[in-house]
């Protein structure tokens, strides 16, 4: 039976990157069942993203690794390669908002999401019934202005202790240290309920109605020390009209949480982003 694996990588743009990742496929006797690219003229470099199938007999991750390499300094590419069989273990951390986490679960429940979600994080004990319905452990860390050092290093030590991939902030309404965001840089993501940095601050839908908004979104984004303004994942919109209440804004921008928020952990689990400084490249 063969294996699947994933290569992504960038590098600056010149000719035989393509036909280098190509020979070095041939010479392992691998198929190619996905393949994208995208060439930025305007920064010189090339993004891509190959999915493919290797002989199970011989070949490991760790030859694969080894025999690229070389290649991939010659060309200067920052690069990964991993076991597509292998799904990132993943902790979502939560507050007192159920949407989010509910959704996510039933997704990896139904095998709906590429990702092995093994811990939920919350700084108040009400969604333990959910999760552990689910069962999946539950960990209480309560933050306060004084305990937030504390709780964020009780969190560093869970991410290590339960060897967690991605960190997924399901309206985790605390923000995050500068010192753990960039522990956590490329490795943790937040959903925002609007289009940043649209209706920033408290009772956005509230802001959006008095605005008479004709379109309701949510943004999912990686954590940076830039409180809500790391690159941008994924973004989802719901028409909406005068009709509108404040509730109803609250209840239809909810889905749109739910549909950006697992668009953005689905893709980063199976291999699909690619960080550009402050932009991604998403293979969706």
């Amino acid at each position: 039976m063969n294996r699947e694996f994933v290569l992504t990588l960038s590098c600056p743009e010149r000719p035989g990157i393509l036909h280098a990742v190509t020979s070095f496929l041939l010479q392992h006797g691998c198929d190619i069942t996905e393949h994208q690219q995208f060439d930025d003229p305007e920064h010189g470099s090339v993004f891509l993203r190959t999915g493919f199938t290797a002989p199970a007999a011989g070949i490991t991750l760790h030859r694969l690794r080894d025999t690229f390499t070389p290649i991939a300094a010659a060309s200067g590419m920052e690069w990964q390669l991993r076991d597509a069989a292998l799904k990132p273990r993943v902790l979502v951390m939560v507050s007192k908002f159920d949407h989010c986490l509910a959704d996510l679960l039933y997704r990896w429940r139904s095998d709906a999401l590429d990702a092995e979600i093994v811990l939920v994080v919350s700084n108040h004990p009400d969604l333990e019934p959910l999760a552990t319905a689910e069962g999946v452990a539950f960990e209480h860390v309560p933050v306060t202005t004084g305990t937030k050092p504390e709780a964020e290093a009780r969190l560093l030590a869970l991410v290590e202790e339960h060897r967690i991939d991605l960190v997924v902030l399901a309206r985790y309404m605390q923000v995050l240290s500068d010192d753990l965001c960039k522990r956590l840089e490329g490795r943790a993501i937040n959903i925002h309920h609007s289009f940043l940095p649209s209706f920033a601050g408290a009772k956005p839908y509230h802001q959006a109605h008095r605005r008479g908004v004709k379109l309701v979104g949510a943004t999912a984004h990686y954590v940076t020390a830039d409180l809500d303004e790391g690159p941008i994942i994924e973004q989802e919109i719901i028409r909406v009209d005068h009709r509108s209440r404040p509730d109803q804004l609250v209840t239809v921008g909810r889905d749109a949480e739910r549909l950006a928020l697992a668009r953005a952990v689905n893709w980063h689990c199976q291999g699909r982003i690619l960080l550009h400084g402050n932009r991604t490249v998403v293979f969706s």
